[in-house]
């Protein structure tokens, strides 16, 4: 087992990343987590790096005759992005799934109303934002949320991750600035496996650590 809890893998995914800095490439850090799994790793990091955290929310778009069953992402308001390979293999499309993703972009917008608190969302132009999840699977979700990031101008994007699918990471090379995933291991099956505790983390624990944190916007 990598980690025993996501706190001990952002306190390792902290430190990669402190060495980056030291090396001039992190200036002026702003830490974007993707709720829930990504904002305790993100508290660590943010905590580690003296810098602010906020979350950056994406939501998954699932087959109508399965939710569990992913198809694309959502983040932001930019169009939502699609696995074509599952759409095609699910006889799916964009037009068909137009009411799962406006229930989904309603939920989007709720979450960041609840977690925020009625704050405006992060300003990030011009500095380094480091999207931050608990792991890459199919890596969709994460690249709808660097997409979203992109969106908002930032001087440096990257995308900051403990463990993910080899195929996954190298992807989202395209979409970031960098990406920081130290372990790779092959074969992948899901992020909950490389970890011994991989509870929910739930919506209060998400809104007491955004209040708790001590970086400054």
């Amino acid at each position: 087992m990598l980690f025993h809890d996501r706190r001990e893998a952002g306190r390792e995914l902290a430190d990669r990343l402190i060495e980056r800095r030291s090396e001039g490439a992190l200036a002026d850090p702003f830490v974007l987590a993707l709720p829930r799994g990504g904002v305790p790793i993100g508290d660590e990091i943010a905590r580690a790096l003296g810098a602010p955290l906020d979350v950056v929310v994406a939501r998954k778009i699932g087959a109508p005759f399965n939710p569990e069953v992913g198809v694309g992402a959502l983040a932001g308001e930019g169009p939502p992005l699609y696995d074509e390979r599952a759409l095609a293999m699910l006889d799916l499309t964009a037009d068909r799934l137009s009411p799962v993703v406006a229930r989904e972009r309603a939920e989007m917008h709720r979450r960041e109303d609840l977690y925020r608190g009625g704050r405006p969302a992060p300003e990030v132009k011009g500095r380094t934002a480091v999207v931050v999840d608990d792991g890459l699977a199919t890596g969709v979700t994460a690249r709808a949320a660097l997409r979203a990031v992109r969106a908002m101008e930032p001087g440096r994007l990257v995308l900051a991750v403990p463990v993910g699918s080899p195929e996954a990471a190298e992807a989202l090379a395209a979409e970031a600035d960098a990406v920081v995933c130290p372990h790779r291991p092959q074969p992948f099956y899901a992020v909950g496996q490389w970890y011994e505790e991989f509870d929910q983390v739930g919506d209060d624990e998400v809104i007491a650590i955004l209040r708790g944190h001590p970086g400054g916007r």
